[in-house]
């Protein structure tokens, strides 16, 4: 059984990302989507692969053409997980501010 790549690795690499942003917009073939890219079409198609493999993108046949498009199910879950983190700094934040606050008060 083959293991299914960490996707907050696939993300970690800046043109995996620009791939993302690109096909956010409007779903696109690989070669378009390589014609974005000062790199190699097999270059791109592996960033694809790594994509496809972490569900971030989906393909979608249309006659001789695949067509790959952002996976929103997928995306809005990692959105979902990363939200529980900014809520967290937030409160801690807040806190930070009363703590400041008081501490201003204290000196007046």
């Amino acid at each position: 059984m083959e293991a299914r790549r960490d996707v907050f690795q696939a993300i970690a690499d800046p043109t995996r990302r620009a791939i993302l942003l690109l096909i956010a917009a409007q779903a696109m073939t690989p070669n378009a989507i390589a014609e974005e890219f000062q790199s190699s079409r097999q270059a791109v198609s592996k960033h694809i692969q790594i994509l496809t493999e972490c569900e971030l993108v989906k393909q979608e046949k249309k006659g001789r053409e695949i067509y790959y498009h952002i996976n929103a199910k997928k995306v809005n879950e990692i959105s979902e997980w990363v939200e529980q983190f900014k809520a967290i700094q937030e409160t801690q934040f807040n806190q930070l501010d009363k703590v400041l606050l008081t501490l201003k008060k204290q000196r007046k």
